[in-house]
This record gives C-alpha cells, sequence and structure tokens, in this order.
C-alpha cells in the first residue's frame, strides 16, 4: 500500500517526545504512514552549490539524496523538531535544506500538506526565556510557505532540558534547570516531562492528525510511493 503521511523526526533521543508525539499524529490520520529518524541517517548540509539546477537531484552523496526522492513523492507530512539555543535544531534545518533541489523550475513540492511538532523546555510565553517553540514553528512555516506547501498547524510541548539527565543538574553553575524554573529548582522538583503526561496533548496530536487526512483528502492526487 502506498504511503500517504511520512513522519520526520530531528530529535537525536531514542523514542524522545518528539518521535512519540509525531507518531501520535500519524497514527491519527488513519492511513498508511512511515516513520523516519533523522538522527539515523547520514545528511549533510545544502552546499548551495547549484548542481542540482538542471536535474532537481542533490549532488552530494549521502542519504539525503534518497530521502529527498521519498519526501518528493509522498502527498503529506509530520515534521518534528526541538529547540536547542532556542532555534531548530540542526537536523531537522538540514533535512528542510536538502529539499531545496527540487526548487529549479518544477517546484516539485509545491501541493503537499503537513503540520509540525516542536518541542521545547522554554515554556511558550514564560517572561524572560526566549520565545523557542514560536521561532522553530516560524522557521517551519516559512520553509512550507516558499516550497509552496501547506501548513496546517504546529503541535508544541514542552520537554526537557538535558540538565534533568546529565547528573550535574542540581549543583551545576550554568544549569538550564536553574535558567528556566528559577534558583531554587531541582532535578527532583522539575521532573522528566512526557508528551503523554498531558491529555490536551494528545488531543492536539489527534486533531493535528485528522486535519491531514481531512486536507489529503480534498487535494488532487499525487503519485505516492509503495
Amino acid at each position: 500500500m502506498a504511503i500517504q503521511v511520512l513522519g520526520i523526526s530531528g530529535s537525536p533521543i531514542a523514542d524522545s517526545n518528539t518521535d512519540r508525539a509525531v507518531k501520535a499524529v500519524l497514527k491519527s490520520t488513519g492511513l498508511q504512514t512511515q516513520f523516519i529518524k533523522l538522527s539515523e541517517l547520514e545528511i549533510s548540509p545544502c552546499r548551495a552549490c547549484l548542481g542540482c539546477t538542471e536535474s532537481n537531484e542533490c549532488v552530494v552523496q549521502d542519504d539525503g539524496r534518497s530521502l529527498a526522492a521519498f519526501f518528493r513523492q509522498v502527498p503529506a507530512f509530520v515534521l518534528g523538531a526541538y529547540t536547542p539555543y532556542s532555534s531548530l535544531d540542526a537536523r531537522t534545518k538540514t533535512f528542510m535544506e536538502r529539499m531545496y533541489c527540487f526548487r529549479h523550475q518544477i517546484g516539485g513540492n509545491a501541493g503537499k500538506v503537513g503540520g509540525s511538532v516542536i518541542t521545547t523546555a522554554c515554556v511558550p510565553g514564560a517572561a524572560n526565556l526566549p520565545a523557542a517553540a514560536e521561532t522553530a514553528r516560524t522557521q517551519i512555516g516559512y520553509w512550507m510557505m516558499e516550497e509552496g506547501m501547506t501548513d496546517l498547524g504546529s503541535l508544541v510541548i514542552e520537554g526537557n532540558v538535558p540538565c534533568i539527565r546529565c547528573g550535574h543538574g542540581d549543583d551545576c553553575k550554568v544549569s538550564g534547570i536553574k535558567m528556566l524554573y528559577g534558583p531554587d529548582a531541582t532535578v527532583a522538583s522539575v521532573g522528566v516531562k512526557t508528551f503523554e503526561g498531558e491529555d490536551r496533548l494528545a488531543a492536539a496530536a489527534k486533531a493535528l492528525g485528522e486535519k491531514i487526512r481531512d486536507a489529503l483528502q480534498r487535494v488532487a492526487p499525487r503519485e505516492a510511493v509503495e
């Protein structure tokens, strides 16, 4: 059966909140899906060499070539990212850059529909903290706009700063726990946050998946991947 929705995660953590949220959205579509974890692939950033101008095929010899070809054929996607240093993670940004090979002359990704999952340790709207989730969501949204794709929305998850599990989160002078949650915060008081810990997130993942499904039913059929 043809793959209709591709899930992609930029998180390098095994079975991360980002991974599980992307999979939840995929499941909620009720369609044939596939999940890809970028940390399991070898993908270099775009070199801006314009070697793809005539062929619409990237000349960089790595897994990005096959991923780009696969992505082009799938009509819908869910892109999962996280926000190190208050911006989009490098793997997700690299994936987005490598889709540039289809821009020339044909607009090969135009017409796709998709959504995103953003995991961040910076609580959205918190005073004196970067707007990390909004920054990442904006980056993905404008990328989709430039590619002629339809952005169906984002699911934002509060994730965990690495200091939670590094072993020095309580006593480190530059602990992210103290920065995010205050000088008296500890690993124990903050706890480990999970995607499954809030019912509203499961409901939001379900709603995004159903929105992708409904959008696919309204658009003209694209050639899908077997």
